[in-house]
């Protein structure tokens, strides 16, 4: 995630908008299994769990009407995920 101006007008507000992205997850039925502040490039990462494809999407779109941050989505597969994935390779 990119903070936008209106996040880091207020960063000391940060640990509460955390909470705030566990309790908004969980309505949207997934989990928040890790949140890391960052160096570089992203202010901070997430690691989100969520029933399926289209409840990530419906959850990322209803987060950017709030103008905090600017998220960038990426599909990760685990390691049984992985299994399938190169079982299919000729």
């Amino acid at each position: 995630m990119k903070a936008t101006e209106k996040t880091m007008a207020n960063p000391k507000d940060l640990p509460k908008r955390v909470q705030e992205a566990h309790q908004a997850i969980e309505k949207f039925g997934g989990r928040l299994l890790d949140w890391n502040l960052t160096l570089g490039q992203y202010d901070a990462v997430a690691k989100v769990e969520f029933p399926d494809d289209y409840t990530a999407a419906s959850f990322t779109l209803a987060i950017a009407k709030t103008g905090n941050q600017k998220t960038i989505t990426m599909r990760a597969f685990n390691e049984t995920e992985l299994k399938h994935i190169v079982e299919k390779i000729p």
